[in-house]
């Protein structure tokens, strides 16, 4: 993905001002990076996907995927920012008039922060049809109750897009019937209702438990019609893993890049440990994998622009492009051998943070089972 190369050099020259001991405290930390979010979001990157009309680029997935790329591929992490990207893309195509002209508005200067995306829950996992967290509505209101996980970056947010139910599992004719999507002003609901609490984990991605006890919202936060929530927010999930899998293509051809100048430079037995082909093959491969895998996002990324179906290229797109990151992580580690496992080479902070993309925003095997059923048309899995 070389094209857009006027937008790949102003983020490379955005990501200089961040360099490896910027993200090295942070996550020593696990603080947010405010300072590159802030970055991203005055050079008008963040609002790429919102329509000029409410004060956004109007570009497409193809521009943001390019963006996202180049943030890993200069060994920065979008982890804390991709959400404003592809989380307003349900507001943008289901919300009201009114909404929009509300939020999007602000969303694209800055003044407000859609990160916070209420879907996991502890009990539910990947089978969303199962989730908890219930909306009753309640004259000109909606009670909330419930929990969710791993919704990252709540306490940096001033809105959230909320999944709940707003009728049972068992009332309608699909077990995903009954979902409804809410646009929640956290600002307001934040110890009115609802309560965050931080989880510390692998990677700094600002995961937090989010608890909703008899939290008062207004009707207006109902986002399109009430039901039909799964099938607004799966109208945003083919964004987000082509996005993601762009991120994971970035992170690949910086261990690629990083491994590539190591086993030149590094001499072993008065000779570049690049000579050897047990160093050198599996750079090798991991750079064919990883250009397999681009193409996948690439095309991906044109069906999305033009409007086509895009369901198979994204998950594919996803799938490949975390396994070709992975498998580059890993063979980066390998080539710097123990100073792989230093901190100052930046090596293994990248390596936890790409083993993210194996797991989210959809895990491999999910992946696999969506392949199986709606591709190949092998008998449901589960």
């Amino acid at each position: 993905m070389q094209e857009n190369q006027d937008i790949r050099d102003a983020i490379a020259a955005i990501c200089q001002n961040f360099p490896g001991e910027y993200w090295r405290e942070k996550d020593r930390e696990r603080a947010y990076p405010t300072e590159f979010v802030d970055a991203l979001t005055e050079s008008g990157f963040l609002a790429c996907l919102i329509p000029e009309e409410y004060g956004g680029s109007g570009l497409g997935i193809t521009e943001a995927a390019v963006i996202l790329e180049e943030v890993h591929r200069q060994g920065c992490n979008g982890g804390a920012c991709h959400a404003q990207m592809y989380t307003m893309g349900t507001v943008l195509r289901h919300g009201s008039d009114a909404q929009k002209q509300q939020y999007l508005p602000k969303i694209a200067s800055g003044e407000l922060r859609l990160q916070a995306f209420g879907v996991t829950e502890p009990t539910s996992g990947t089978d969303t049809s199962r989730i908890r967290t219930t909306a009753k509505r309640d004259g000109d209101d909606y009670i909330i109750n419930g929990q969710k996980v791993w919704t990252s970056r709540a306490e940096h947010s001033d809105l959230m897009l909320l999944l709940a139910r707003t009728s049972p599992r068992d009332a309608g004719p699909k077990p995903l019937d009954g979902l409804s999507v809410f646009l929640i002003d956290m600002r307001s609901a934040l110890g009115n209702g609802m309560s965050i609490k931080p989880l510390r984990a692998m990677v700094n991605h600002a995961a937090t438990e989010v608890f909703f006890d008899e939290l008062r919202i207004p009707v207006s936060s109902l986002i399109g019609e009430e039901g039909k929530g799964f099938k607004y927010i799966l109208d945003g999930m083919n964004a987000e893993r082509i996005l993601i899998a762009s991120e994971a293509i970035g992170d690949a051809r910086w261990f690629i890049a990083k491994a590539t100048e190591y086993a030149k430079e590094r001499k072993v037995f008065d000779r570049p440990i690049g000579q050897n082909q047990g160093i050198q093959f599996p750079i090798a491969k991991s750079y064919a994998e990883t250009e397999a895998a681009a193409l996948m996002v690439q095309k991906a990324m044109k069906n999305f622009d033009a409007g086509e179906p895009c369901g198979p290229e994204a998950n594919m797109a996803k799938l490949l492009a975390s396994e070709a990151t992975w498998a580059a992580g890993d063979m980066c580690m390998q080539t710097y051998g123990g100073f792989g496992f230093a901190e100052e080479y930046d090596i293994e902070r990248k390596f936890r943070e790409t083993r993210l993309f194996r797991t989210a925003p959809v895990s491999t095997n999910l992946v696999l089972s969506y392949i199986g059923e709606h591709i190949l048309k092998l008998p449901r899995s589960f």
